[in-house]
């Protein structure tokens, strides 16, 4: 069963939710650290790690799916959200330089539509971090919390599925460590936990973090024989190395 809007913004009132919060924004900070002049999506239920990013970018905005449902934010001003059908984007091509996909991906009815529709929007250059449950990981295993609703993946798995949809893993990332209760000494002590997983168990962390850039292809002219002077193009891919920030390079 997929959470709505309504479980999700109460988990994320929860000290259990602002915990998941706070780590999984340090991480994605650490890969954004710099978004001035650039044009920022939201999709899923991205807004809890949208508010860094006001004031710096040059546009930030929320499209939530259909399903999941819409809630107006920021709480002061005018909303910058919107209810959307994950597999037509209301957005102009190439028009984003950023999206942050949150309990997003791993409950889309179409996953391949939705990167599709992420592909189009993003511009020339542009990056997306999808935020996805860990399979390994305990919190996909706890329906208490949204990590514990939709399809998890491992970094395999996650990998082939971006590729299909022509983007290319460029950086890693992985987060919540700490086991998802809301017991107050555990909580006190989360960035403890944290610090000790990245070092000594990766593989096992709440949720994994992946940027990706989109793959671009080019139209590249092939000799021809014969009297007939034609060109023919072929499509190839223009590969981009991945980086990986997990210590081991430890694969899913």
């Amino acid at each position: 069963m997929q959470m709505d809007v309504i479980d999700l913004r109460d988990f994320y009132g929860r000290p259990l939710g602002r915990v998941a919060q706070y780590h999984i924004s340090r991480r994605v900070r650490q890969v954004w650290a710099d978004v001035r002049g650039l044009n920022v999506l939201g999709l899923g239920f991205a807004t809890p790690y949208l508010p860094p990013f006001l004031g710096e970018a040059q546009r930030v905005i929320g499209l939530m799916p259909a399903r999941q449902g819409v809630l107006h934010w920021p709480a002061d001003g005018k909303s910058l959200t919107g209810l959307v059908d994950e597999r037509e984007l209301p957005l102009e091509d190439e028009s984003m330089d950023r999206v942050l996909v949150v309990h997003g991906l791993e409950a889309s009815e179409s996953m391949r539509g939705m990167l599709r529709q992420i592909w189009r929007v993003l511009a020339p250059g542009g990056r997306v971090i999808i935020v996805v449950p860990n399979r390994r990981g305990l919190w996909a295993r706890r329906e208490a919390t949204p990590f514990g609703h939709g399809q998890p993946f491992s970094r395999v798995q996650l990998t082939q599925l971006l590729r299909e949809s022509m983007f290319s893993p460029s950086a890693w990332e992985v987060a919540l460590f700490a086991p998802p209760f809301d017991w107050r000494p555990l909580l006190r002590s989360a960035a403890a936990w944290e610090r000790v997983g990245q070092m000594l168990w990766p593989r096992f962390s709440g949720v994994i973090l992946v940027e990706a850039t989109k793959q671009i292809y080019a139209a590249t002219p092939l000799p021809v024989t014969g009297k007939v002077k034609a060109r023919v193009r072929a499509i190839a891919p223009l590969p981009a190395p991945a980086r990986s920030m997990i210590s081991g390079n430890e694969e899913g």
